[in-house]
């Protein structure tokens, strides 16, 4: 609802700068944001989008829901914005560590009615850090390793070096792997998810696998989880049934209703007036 992105992404900035204040000086910040282009209407559109409310219109992506016919100084109709890449050069100028991109593939995207350009299948999520130094549990989010893989690392390889001062036969023996093969490959930055929808009147919700992996990567058991833009509670529900605490934010009514619900339904955690 912001006159310009960079508005936008300035209000962004200014919460997680509050989420950095109290997060433990070992912790992460995983942040999953959509794009948007600019409409040739001269305001924005939403890239894959789903739901259209009250005159708005959301491309899927928690904050990333833009008024249309706006007139933006330094965008051209049909400009894709760069809003992920803002937000996260933004929020390494303030002081967070930007540790990586990690793209959400979408496999079952919505289709976009578009003639001159592919249909995006995919949104970014940011792992930053507090500091250079931060608790990343690798081994819980292992995957298992391709059978092409195990092979390789069986073989025995020659040692081209070796060989060639050595006439060629020079063999080092098994190939050696990073880590044990058999426990598993480490995770790959591009994770392919289908998106989740809920029978529920909230337009943004991600899928729960999405984020299985940020919270075991990201917290021990029994840590502590905080979502400052909560929505429906999807995080909560992760995070309580990974083991951990939660704490969340949500400024609309309507959507603590629904997080209530589901934390009800699905774990018993809430009574129907919303009390623990």
């Amino acid at each position: 609802m912001e006159k310009t992105p960079e508005e936008f992404i300035q209000n962004l900035v200014n919460v997680f700068r509050e989420v950095k204040r109290v997060l433990k000086d070992d912790g992460t910040l995983w942040v999953n944001i959509g794009d948007s282009y600019a409409s040739a209407a001269g305001g924005y559109t939403g890239v894959c989008t789903k739901t259209k409310n009250q005159g708005f219109i959301s491309n899927g992506t928690r904050g990333a829901v833009l008024k249309r016919n706006k007139v933006v100084e330094g965008l051209k109709p049909k400009d894709l914005v760069g809003i992920p890449w803002m937000l996260a050069f933004a929020l390494r100028e303030d002081g967070w560590f930007l540790r990586q991109d990690i793209i959400w593939s979408k496999p079952n995207c919505m289709p976009e009615a578009v003639k001159d350009r592919c249909t995006k299948t995919h949104e970014y999520i940011f792992l930053l850090s507090k500091n250079s130094k931060y608790f990343y549990d690798y081994e819980s989010i292992r995957t298992p390793a391709a059978p092409s893989s195990i092979k390789r690392s069986q073989q025995d390889i020659a040692n081209q070096k070796g060989a060639i001062g050595n006439g060629g036969n020079k063999i080092n023996g098994p190939m050696k792997m990073v880590g044990n093969v058999n426990l598993g490959a480490n995770k790959k930055s591009v994770w392919t998810v289908s998106p989740s929808q809920i029978k529920e009147a909230h337009f943004a919700t991600f899928p729960e696998k999405l984020i299985v992996d940020c919270v075991k990567a990201g917290s021990p058991e029994h840590g502590v989880v905080l979502d400052p833009f909560m929505g429906a509670g999807t995080t909560a529900l992760v995070a309580s049934k990974l083991n951990r605490h939660f704490i969340g934010f949500e400024l609309n009514p309507l959507y603590i209703s629904i997080a209530n619900r589901r934390l009800l339904n699905e774990l018993g955690m809430f009574n129907k007036e919303g009390a623990i």
